[in-house]
């Protein structure tokens, strides 16, 4: 059996130009050789697999290579080129930092620094993931690294660069390598492909691409495991059955049930999506980035941000003009709602099912400005406020209920439903408080409201007062002087502590909008300091033990029965 090399060992670069996706670290370190501005020390920074230590290898052995073409790359013939293909050279060594990151296999790398080179004008030392070394070991390397000798050129490594002391970062030339995008991987796979003589559709190196997330050596190895699954034929099918990836033709159908509002569509399709072995959250994320692409594919200048095959991207562009793009962006926004939710809910099945619901009729969806948190419908929908209480200096407490999906512009018109789908109702996603409120003024359709005059308003105040259990706020309500200005309530008390209580009795407002049947009272709270003992309402004198049965008799008359049962006497109660 041959012995197989991977294709990220077989097909990494060895010249500059070899390099995918960082011409920009390329052509300066290509400028800098040409100029002879060669610093002593340099920095690699970036995602994994992006080409760090491969750009170092190249760069080290042009330092040192005796005859380098006019690109300024290596010749491969000479002595130190030679040496340092067959892995034998001693002007190039590379220390691992992840498994020699003590003081110790520092100072014997800044020992074997004063050596001049064997062959060629440098000695070139590789320091790969860097930031693994502890404090000790940087300090230990801190003054080589600040003067080294003539012949010593450092290129250190790493993927997090935000872990290596400031100190060591002054001292280096940083290069920031980036994510490769997909069309640069892409091409490259499919250099490999003909070398190989691989025939593999576009699409389907489109998703190997897409799911090594811009790193070219995780998808050199996604390559290969679709290689040894597929033999010299890749197919779309192949690859998302290997990679467990969800076609993209689930996506198409949920925004078809989504744009025919077919609500049992989309269940089936979830549950179908499930019995594949998929989690709920996989599908809905992919669904927000199918409706992003669909966002973008709205716009002409925007389609060159789909990182798709050909033949998706046409597929986006055909179907993008389907939708609205207010429908598209309530869409995400319900998305974003359930990714914020998804990770606090027990019954994350039932959680997906009622957002899908929601996306069935996206277009009924009412209308929420985050700013106040006040929800507006559509107009053929009653205009329903928010409970809130109006304070003296003309700020507002919003009473604010659990977030909701923030959903923007106005609803599309809806498109004519086929005759083979089912028609559905189309409900209205409330709020708690538009919920509350939608209540109230249903049980005002059935009580006659009072009006809004101050004897009203004063058996109402006592009405709450009586019914409620507190004897401190019983007391602050009693003290407090209400009266009516332009529709409003205004309380007046004499202390900061009494405005508070009362802010806090969210009761109230719902208790006097019942009863005066006015959805949009409000109650303003004034503190007037001037207000002596004798100005301000006296205060209830406590009951006794008497007055107190007497006042239960009256409420229930059973009471003294049952005193007379039980042989009792009033002084004894």
């Amino acid at each position: 059996m041959s012995q197989f090399i991977v294709s990220a060992r077989k097909y990494r670069p060895t010249r500059f130009n070899d390099v995918i996706g960082q011409e920009h670290v390329s052509v300066t370190l290509r400028n800098a050789l040409q100029t002879g501005h060669l610093a002593h020390a340099f920095l690699f920074t970036g995602p994994r697999g992006v080409g760090k230590t491969t750009c170092a290898r190249i760069l080290a052995r042009v330092i040192n290579c005796e005859n380098p073409t006019k690109e300024y790359d290596a010749c491969n013939e000479c002595a130190s080129c030679k040496a340092f293909n067959e892995n034998a050279s001693f002007n190039i060594l590379e220390l691992d930092a992840a498994s020699n990151n003590g003081v110790d296999q520092m100072r014997a790398l800044t020992e074997q620094v004063r050596f001049q080179p064997q062959q060629g004008k440098y000695k070139v030392f590789i320091i790969d993931e860097v930031h693994m070394l502890t404090t000790q070991a940087f300090n230990a390397f801190l003054k080589t690294l600040e003067e080294p000798p003539p012949h010593a050129i450092f290129i250190l490594a790493t993927t997090e660069k935000h872990k290596i002391i400031p100190t060591i970062l002054s001292r280096c030339q940083i290069y920031d390598f980036k994510r490769i995008q997909i069309r640069d991987m892409v091409g490259k796979l499919q250099e490999i492909c003909k070398e190989e003589g691989i025939d593999a559709e576009e699409k389907a190196l489109h998703i190997i691409a897409q799911k090594a997330d811009g790193a070219m050596r995780d998808a050199l190895s996604i390559f290969d495991r679709i290689v040894s699954f597929s033999g010299k034929k890749i197919t779309y099918n192949d690859v998302i059955n290997n990679l467990n990836v969800l076609d993209y033709v689930y996506y198409f159908r949920a925004s078809d049930c989504m744009m025919t509002e077919d609500a049992g569509g989309l269940l089936m399709l979830l549950d179908e999506i499930s019995n594949k072995g998929f989690e709920e959250e996989i599908f809905m994320s992919g669904l927000a980035d199918h409706l992003r692409n669909l966002l973008i594919c709205k716009d002409q200048r925007t389609v060159a941000l789909l990182e798709l095959s050909e033949d998706f991207t046409k597929k986006y562009i055909e179907t993008a003009p389907l939708f609205a793009e207010v429908d598209l962006l309530n869409a995400l926004a319900v998305i974003n709602h359930y990714d914020i939710h998804t990770r606090t809910v027990r019954n994350k099945k039932l959680h997906t099912e009622l957002h899908l619901l929601r996306l069935a009729n996206i277009r009924h969806l009412h209308k929420v400005d985050t700013s106040t948190t006040e929800v507006s419908q559509e107009k053929k929908t009653p205009e329903l406020s928010q409970p809130k209480i109006q304070l003296s200096n003309n700020q507002h407490v919003i009473i604010k209920a659990s977030p909701e999906p923030a959903i923007v512009g106005n609803p599309a018109p809806a498109v004519p439903k086929s005759d083979t789908k089912p028609v559905l109702d189309t409900p209205t996603f409330f709020s708690l408080e538009a919920l509350e409120q939608s209540i109230m003024e249903e049980d005002n359709d059935h009580t006659d409201a009072l009006a809004l005059n101050e004897e009203n308003l004063r058996t109402c105040w006592i009405d709450y007062i009586n019914g409620h259990q507190s004897p401190s706020v019983k007391a602050i309500l009693l003290n407090t002087l209400t009266r009516i200005e332009n529709n409003t309530i205004v309380a007046t008390v004499g202390t900061t502590l009494a405005k508070e209580m009362i802010l806090q009795e969210k009761n109230i407002t719902q208790h006097l909008r019942s009863r005066f049947g006015l959805p949009n009272l409000m109650i303003e709270i004034e503190i007037d300091t001037s207000l002596t003992p004798e100005q301000a309402p006296a205060k209830p004198k406590p009951l006794t033990g008497k007055e107190k049965y007497e006042k239960l008799v009256a409420i229930n008359p059973d009471v003294d029965e049952l005193r007379k049962k039980l042989n009792l006497r009033i002084d004894e109660l």
